[in-house]
């Protein structure tokens, strides 16, 4: 499982005869003509570049707008390969929404001592307001993905738990519509499962989760930052596939007990808002003060059964790699089961004999930032120079309690297209789940991620990767 074992190879075995899940899409490519499938290429650029979809990087002075790079050679499951992951993933989210809830009521798996309570004690994402209370249809979690890594045949690995505001979902819609688009017929020889229906079902399963006040179709909508945030595009993309509005903060406010959203016909009640604004921006009145992205009384609001909030305030505690790192505990704790889906291999730094041992390996570890997301924050110890191994152990020998470390996997690679062919690169998947308060329904596929250098293995768009479609064969 370290960097010096050679990658598993997801479309050819060994010897280099093609796995049975490539074999339809390999004839396929086969039979095509390499300059034709140069020029389709360079026309997947350009649709992507037409539709507009770009993401923000955050950098010292200003954001720059990037174009997210899409990779045309699919990355297949097979259809056992996936039941078998679905079972997974809806065991750890099930695990994780009852987890949440401990939280904030009777705390039994603290009581328990199976998690130390430092676990959520000064963590920033643990929210005071909302203990005792539990939201419609006691669904936290209302969209999750999971990040998950490939070792070998049947090594699947979780990486990360995604509960906040898991983002990326329109990038695996807009990836499989480029793809039929370009290749219409390829679809019709090899069946693949459909995602194109994600809003449908994200529509439905949050309008299931509507509290219990709602009079008639709940009326479902979008709240964003606005159009300089970096995942703008994709919330803009989401309410317009729901059919629901997109709203900023500014265009809300408190009327008769509900929060209103500003329409031609005066101010409609809102049901169930899909919020893409982090909890300390969400209310003015009991979080950042100083905050216009929010909405002045929503949580007295949500308290009060006046609306859903998706995801609910505080399920980034879920988020933390401190509570990743006791996932293996509370699946076993809240489930009664092992989990199905193992953690990579964590270390605690905040431990004395894993922080040493995680000093004295420093070079070949990848170590994180408990809070931190989307690549930054962390060391890549095989890749590091020694002036970035110097610095981190600074900063781990002065705050051992903000960091993990994780072995260097041999993450598994796909091919993607290449000036000189196909070329293998290593690959992560995000799924996408759904919670509602009777169903956990999860999209067949998700987003891959690719890191695009060669013999990198940081995946994220921030950090140079790019995307692929996924594709779930139909039995």
């Amino acid at each position: 499982m370290n960097g010096a074992t050679d990658p598993f190879d997801e479309m050819r075995d060994p010897a280099g005869a093609v796995r049975p899940a490539y074999a339809g899409y390999s004839t396929w490519y086969d039979e095509q003509d390499p300059n034709w499938l140069r020029r389709k290429n360079a026309e997947a650029e350009g649709v992507f570049r037409r539709t507009g979809i770009t993401f923000n990087v955050y950098g010292e002075d200003a954001a720059e707008e990037r174009l997210i790079p899409f990779d045309m050679i699919p990355r297949i499951v097979s259809a056992a390969e996936w039941r078998r992951l679905s079972k997974g993933i809806e065991q750890r989210v099930r695990a994780l929404n009852a987890f949440i809830h401990d939280l904030y009521h009777r705390q039994e798996i603290i009581r328990s001592g199976r998690v130390p309570e430092r676990l959520f004690r000064d963590n920033a994402a643990w929210l005071p307001d909302m203990v005792g209370f539990t939201p419609p249809g006691g669904v936290y979690t209302h969209v999750v993905g999971i990040d998950l890594v490939r070792t070998g045949p049947n090594d699947f690995f979780v990486l990360e738990d995604n509960a906040r505001t898991p983002s990326g979902v329109s990038y695996m819609l807009e990836n499989r519509e480029t793809m039929m688009a370009m290749f219409p017929e390829l679809f019709t020889r090899v069946q693949v499962e459909a995602v194109s229906d994600y809003p449908m079902r994200l529509a439905r399963s949050l309008a299931a989760c509507a509290p219990a006040m709602t009079s008639g179709k709940p009326v479902v909508a979008v709240l964003t930052p606005g159009i300089y945030n970096s995942a703008y595009y994709e919330h803009a993309f989401l309410a317009d596939q729901m059919g629901a509005e997109l709203v900023e903060g500014i265009d809300l406010r408190l009327v008769d007990g509900r929060i209103a959203m500003r329409t031609t016909g005066g101010y409609q009640p809102i049901d169930v808002l899909y919020r893409r604004v982090d909890d300390e921006y969400l209310d003015p009145l009991t979080f950042n003060p100083e905050s216009v992205l929010g909405v002045p009384g929503i949580m007295d609001v949500y308290r009060a059964g006046g609306i859903t909030i998706a995801n609910a305030p505080g399920t980034g505690i879920a988020d933390d790699k401190a509570v990743y790192s006791f996932m293996p505990e509370i699946v076993e704790f809240y489930t009664g089961e092992k989990p199905l889906l193992p953690n990579v291999e964590t270390f605690r730094c905040v431990d004395p004999d894993s922080l040493k041992y995680v000093l004295d390996n420093l070079a070949e570890l990848v170590v994180k930032e408990v809070h931190g997301s989307g690549g930054y924050g962390m060391l890549v110890g095989p890749a590091a120079s020694r002036r970035e191994l110097a610095e981190f152990r600074r900063k781990l020998a002065a705050r051992p309690e903000n960091y993990i470390a994780q072995p260097t996997l041999a993450l598994s690679t796909c091919p993607v297209f290449a000036r000189k062919g196909l070329a293998p690169r290593h690959v992560d998947l995000r799924p996408y789940v759904l919670v509602s308060p009777d169903r956990i329904d999860i999209t067949p596929g998700g987003l891959t991620r690719v890191a695009l250098k060669k013999g990198s293995l940081v995946v994220n768009s921030s950090q140079g990767g790019g995307t692929k479609d996924t594709w779930v064969l139909k039995d």
